[in-house]
């Protein structure tokens, strides 16, 4: 099924969030009014994953300006979280939440689940203040994502909810020049 401009499913799950003494519980139903990145990983303790979270990272506070919340979701335990982020240097840089789907039920509703492994596929899901899915990117294990290519889709999914007649080309940055759809303008782009 194309989650694409769907509701996300609601859940509740526990978090490894830097920081904080303890462990946080996280309910769906407290995210909305805000934009929202779920940033599924297939495991802790891994290769590619930890450079894909420190580049995420360093791209936080870019997030965080633009009213953007970050979760990074394995299927391993917040225990696992909290100790792969207290024993490497990339993974430490991590200051937002690090939600525990070891109950499967995050990544099998958001169609990342690897069924007969128990763990995820990289998915990226940018979600909207009402809870909708605006954007998914899913890429193999191998292949890691790229932070600023993340935040330049968030930024265009901003600008196409603020100003619904028009949309963002390809390659389109903030402050760029956009496209306000017209019978008159097919086939002369």
């Amino acid at each position: 099924m194309l989650l694409i401009d769907t509701p996300m499913q609601s859940f509740q799950a526990t978090a490894f969030e830097p920081g904080n003494s303890d462990f946080v519980a996280v309910d769906s139903s407290k995210m909305r009014e805000k934009w929202n990145v779920f940033f599924f990983y297939p495991a802790d303790f891994t290769y590619v994953c930890p450079t894909e979270l420190e580049d995420l990272a360093d791209h936080y506070s870019e997030f965080q300006k633009i009213g953007v919340d970050i979760y990074a979701i394995s299927t391993d335990s917040h225990f696992c979280h909290k100790a792969w982020h207290e024993s490497s240097d990339a993974v430490g840089k991590i200051k937002f939440k690090m939600i525990s789907d070891n109950t499967f039920e995050i990544s099998r509703s958001f169609n990342v689940l690897r069924e007969g492994e128990g763990r995820s596929e990289r998915g990226t899901f940018v979600i909207d203040p009402d809870g909708i899915i605006k954007s998914i990117e899913i890429s193999c294990e191998g292949v890691g994502r790229d932070a600023s290519s993340l935040l330049r889709k968030v930024r265009a999914a901003q600008y196409v909810r603020e100003h619904p007649d028009e949309v963002c080309p390809a390659k389109w940055e903030e402050g760029e020049a956009t496209i306000e759809p017209s019978l008159n303008l097919v086939g002369k782009i």
